[in-house]
């Protein structure tokens, strides 16, 4: 019988953790969307780390966040009300505006040029 509680009890612990982790997440996310006049997402995982929430906001900035499971992610995104895409397709990646900043990073990496 004591197996069985203890069981339960780490079980509701664990529920907890998730509730809270999401809670954070989703005021993360309502945040970004605030500042970006709305977002829509995407969930991508990326393995032992957990999952990627990729944002794209209404004006076309962007972000991600990284929650400990698909799960959590599902959680936060259904609190935050974020509307998601099955994959970063063509239609939704078009959103995305980058600045002077990505490039440079990214032209900077790929050449072997100084890292910002």
């Amino acid at each position: 019988m004591g197996d069985t509680a203890d069981t339960a009890a780490a079980a509701g612990a664990a529920d907890k953790k998730q509730d809270r982790t999401a809670a954070k997440l989703a005021r993360q996310i309502g945040a970004f969307a605030k500042k970006h006049g709305g977002a829509e997402g995407q969930l991508a995982h990326i393995g032992q780390a957990g999952t990627r929430i990729v944002l794209v906001g209404t004006d076309g900035g962007w972000g991600d966040l990284v929650a400990p499971t698909f799960a959590t992610a599902q959680l936060a995104a259904a609190k935050a009300g974020l509307t998601l895409h099955e994959e970063f397709d063509g239609e939704f990646a078009a959103r995305v505006r980058t600045g002077p900043y990505e490039w440079t990073r990214m032209a900077g990496i790929q050449l072997g040029g100084r890292e910002n």
